[in-house]
């Protein structure tokens, strides 16, 4: 297969629909016609080792894969597979005669309407990266988990890839400085691996190794009808795609990270984690982010042998070393907190707790999300009885456990964390400040006021909304006012009032605690 091929593809009456006009986009590995209304995607006979598009037969059981695995993920995108037959120089689509080649058929969408593309215009939203977050996680609920007993089930098998990233990377290093940092990175790899073991074999038999997109990232996404569409999924190769569903998603954090959206990839983790429930997944983050920076470093490195002029040297060298630091962050000793929040239902407690994750990278963990996954939802009959049902005094206790347990795994992780709860009760309270005296965190109480008229009215535009997890009404934010436990002399002297109906309020909270924590 040639250019030629490509040429003579580019002829209107080929096709059975209108052709608006053509336009070629290239990669490494293929060619995508672009019509107007539809797009075709040509693989290349190309071997790089990680895949082997030489033979047509393997195109085309690639196009029927990469038709099969991305139907996953789309609906109406990915179209069909059509057979190439004729010649180069006088192709026919889907006609009669011996197969030449094999072209993916697909909806063709406006490319600047990429997530790249939205965000480089500086229009990406909060919206954007949640919708993301949701569809990710129902992705990563939906898709195939691999066999227990598979190869690539192992926890060597898991780190084998990170592994190779510094086999590959050395010898393309020539200054002692580069090198000395890719040393470092190695060891701090090798003793986390050594430190997680455990935790990836018990991942890889609770499931949690899946058939994944394996390359999600913000040009592998688009709007399509308004839609947050994932796409381009990894077809080619198994052990790319067979993987942690965490490594998967570490993918896009770091992606968001290196395009300097810190807040976007913090609000995108803890709502990918809402989602899932994986807070197991935090202890393995940093490590897989530094996996996923290293390719991109590594993948910029290749380009090295065939680039002779100077100043494009340069360049590549400049865009490995600075993947490499990022790479280099993520092993960095943290700094943590514990936060908890204070105050009854529709005080504007969940947006302070995502205040700082956005802002200071914590993690928040919501009572309301966490009951339900403990309990399931609450009856409708019973939303306003504070004492029945999954707002028992029994469900509330292993609630508050849960959160505990939790904030307990994400500070082991390294992570900040807020504990977006009521916190009404002395014995809550406590329970949380052992949390953080056990792992010598420092405690902060997140003491949330708002006038009434506040509360009734947010908690008015939550109930239209109806996307928020609290069941609370009005009666119940009365009880809790009515039997709410006054914050003991410690807890004051621990606390922050924040009024959240003033902006400013929690403009300060977030510099006080940048301020007197290192590493903020």
């Amino acid at each position: 297969m040639s250019q030629a091929l490509i040429a003579a593809l580019q002829n209107p009456t080929l096709y059975p629909h209108p052709v608006e006009q053509f336009q070629v986009i290239e990669t490494h590995i293929s060619w995508v016609l672009l019509t107007g209304p539809y797009a075709y995607k040509i693989k290349k006979p190309v071997n790089f080792g990680f895949l082997d598009f030489t033979d047509l037969e393997a195109r085309r059981h690639f196009c029927e894969e990469e038709l099969r695995l991305n139907q996953r993920l789309t609906h109406g995108l990915y179209l069909e597979v059509l057979p190439v037959a004729g010649n180069e120089q006088a192709p026919r689509l889907d006609g009669d005669g011996p197969v030449i080649e094999y072209v993916l058929k697909m909806r063709q969408f406006p490319q600047s309407q990429l997530l790249a593309e939205v965000q480089a215009r500086g229009e990406l939203t909060p919206e954007h990266i949640d919708a993301l977050a949701k569809r990710i996680a129902e992705f990563h609920r939906e898709t195939p988990r691999v066999a227990d007993d598979h190869p690539l089930c192992t926890p060597e098998s898991i780190i084998a890839p990170l592994r190779q990233n510094f086999e590959q990377i050395r010898p393309l290093l020539s200054e002692k400085a580069d090198l000395l940092q890719l040393d470092a990175l190695e060891a701090w790899a090798e003793s986390s691996f050594e430190r997680l073991r455990p935790l990836l074999a018990q991942r890889a038999s609770e499931g949690r190794i899946r058939e994944c997109h394996g390359d999600i990232h913000l040009g592998n996404a688009t709007l399509i009808d308004g839609e947050v569409v994932l796409f381009d999924c990894i077809e080619f190769n198994e052990p790319f795609r067979f993987i942690d569903i965490a490594l998967d998603t570490a993918f896009l954090i770091m992606d968001l990270e290196d395009r300097n959206l810190k807040p976007l990839a913090r609000r995108f983790l803890n709502a990918w984690l809402e989602h899932t429930g994986d807070y197991a997944a935090l202890e393995l983050l940093n490590l897989y982010k530094a996996h996923r920076a290293l390719v991109r470093a590594k993948v910029n490195l290749f380009r090295l042998g065939q680039e002779q002029d100077a100043v494009n040297r340069a360049v590549i060298l400049r865009q490995y070393r600075a993947y490499a630091a990022l790479a280099e962050s993520y092993s960095a000793i943290p700094s943590c907190f514990l936060a908890i929040t204070h105050g009854v239902s529709s005080v504007g407690k969940s947006h302070v707790a995502l205040r700082l994750v956005e802002a200071l990278g914590a993690v928040r963990l919501r009572s309301d999300v966490e009951r339900k996954r403990l309990f399931g939802a609450q009856p409708e009959q019973a939303g306003d009885d504070l004492n029945a049902g999954i707002y028992s005094e029994e469900a509330s206790e292993a609630t508050y456990d849960r959160l505990h347990e939790l904030a307990r795994r994400a500070l082991r992780a390294g992570f900040p964390v807020v504990i977006d709860a009521t916190y009404l009760k002395h014995a809550q309270r406590r329970a949380a400040r052992k949390i953080a005296e056990a792992t010598g965190t420092p405690f902060l109480v997140l003491d949330c006021q708002a006038p009434e008229a506040v509360v009734v009215g947010w908690l008015a535009q939550r109930q239209a909304r109806g996307d928020d997890p609290s069941d609370a009404t009005l009666e119940v934010i009365k009880a809790q006012e009515a039997n709410r436990d006054a914050l003991d002399e410690y807890e004051q002297a621990h606390s922050k009032r924040i009024d959240t109906h003033q902006p400013a309020s929690l403009d300060s909270l977030v510099e006080r605690i940048r301020q007197s924590l290192p590493g903020f």
